[in-house]
């Protein structure tokens, strides 16, 4: 993006957010929609307050990620539904952590719902909507040249790191953290900085107090299954984010 780049314009709008320039080259606004997608924008809808309730979510959990070592491109977050971040170039990879299997891990292997995995998963689809984001093996990955050797090894290292503060937190919240995914991006300095967001929308979170397999659901799949009670959902991930996140 070039500095002469007029603050205030709009330069990508996606699934859920829009990113705008600023009066800094090295920084975005970002801003959080309601708009509510799943199976690769195949199915579309609307979560009331979701935009402002994943800023609050990303925000808490960046600043809890950033206090642990975490280098992210969260900066402040100036409104309800707006975020503030470094600029970074977006790799197009999505780094996919799995403590519990769930979802496509359940379709693509047959192992049953639930079933506790005897070491974190980390799993790299290709961001590529048109081709579905495939699984990527490590060669594949390579042969596309999506990311270098070096930086795959980050992204290994930086993805358990995160789920370990993640899972620790989300524990404190009585709230189990199933899998999750991840956005990294380089930065003008060329650091490899988090990006994205966490929040309802990328987490699967099941809540520790109820054994239903549906009533548990905490996050989008109440959405993508047509559920019920969505907003209510977000809205106790968020009231028990914030709790924790006072008493720590």
């Amino acid at each position: 993006m070039s500095a002469a780049t007029p603050a205030g314009q709009k330069i990508y709008e996606g699934k859920a957010k829009i990113l705008y320039t600023t009066e800094d080259p090295d920084v975005l606004l970002t801003h959080f929609k309601d708009d509510a997608t799943a199976f690769n924008a195949q199915k579309r809808g609307s979560i009331v307050g979701k935009g402002q309730m994943n800023c609050a979510i990303s925000t808490h959990l960046f600043q809890l990620l950033e206090a642990e070592g975490v280098a992210t491109h969260w900066l402040d977050s100036p409104s309800a539904n707006e975020m503030r971040v470094r600029t970074v170039k977006i790799l197009p990879l999505e780094v996919v952590v799995r403590n519990i299997v769930a979802g496509s891990l359940c379709q693509q292997t047959g192992l049953a719902l639930g079933t506790v995995l005897k070491q974190p998963l980390v799993e790299f689809y290709y961001k590529n909507d048109a081709l579905g984001d495939p699984l990527l093996t490590r060669d594949r990955l390579f042969l596309l040249e999506l990311a270098t050797p070096a930086q795959v090894e980050q992204l290994q290292i930086a993805a358990l790191k995160i789920n370990q503060i993640l899972s620790g937190f989300f524990e404190r919240c009585g709230i189990t953290l199933v899998d999750f995914k991840l956005e990294f991006g380089i930065d003008t300095q060329n650091r490899l900085l988090l990006a994205d967001e966490i929040s309802p929308d990328t987490c699967r979170l099941w809540n520790q107090g109820d054994s239903d397999p549906t009533q548990r659901v905490m996050d989008k799949d109440r959405f993508r299954h047509d559920l019920g009670n969505v907003e209510a959902a977000y809205q106790q991930v968020l009231e028990r984010v914030l709790a924790q996140s006072i008493e720590k």
